[in-house]
C-alpha cells in the first residue's frame, strides 16, 4: 500500500516542476519570509510589525521586497508563490 500512495504523490508533480523547484534558490532573507508568513496567515501591518518587533515602514519595506522579489502582484500572490516553491 505505500508504494501505491508513493506512486499516486508522485504522479501529482510534474518532473520538470519538481526539478525546478528544488533547484531554484530561495531569493527572500529571512526577514521577509517572516514579514510573508504573518501576512499569509493574515495579519494586519501593525500587527506584524508588532509581532516582529519593526516598524510600520520597516514592515512594508520587507513585505515590498519579498513581492518584487518573487514578481508577484500582491502579498497574497508572493505568499501563494513562495509556499509553492518551498520557501515559506
Amino acid at each position: 500500500m505505500k508504494g501505491i500512495q508513493s506512486a499516486r504523490i508522485a504522479r501529482l508533480i510534474a518532473p520538470e516542476l519538481a526539478t525546478e523547484a528544488r533547484t531554484e534558490e530561495d531569493p527572500l532573507t529571512g526577514r521577509e519570509r517572516q514579514v510573508l508568513r504573518l501576512a499569509a496567515e493574515g495579519s494586519t501591518g501593525i500587527e506584524i510589525a508588532t509581532a516582529l518587533r519593526l516598524s510600520e515602514g520597516t514592515m512594508r519595506n520587507y513585505l515590498s521586497e519579498a513581492i518584487s522579489k518573487l514578481g508577484a502582484g500582491n502579498r497574497v500572490e508572493a505568499a501563494r508563490i513562495a509556499r509553492m516553491k518551498g520557501w515559506l
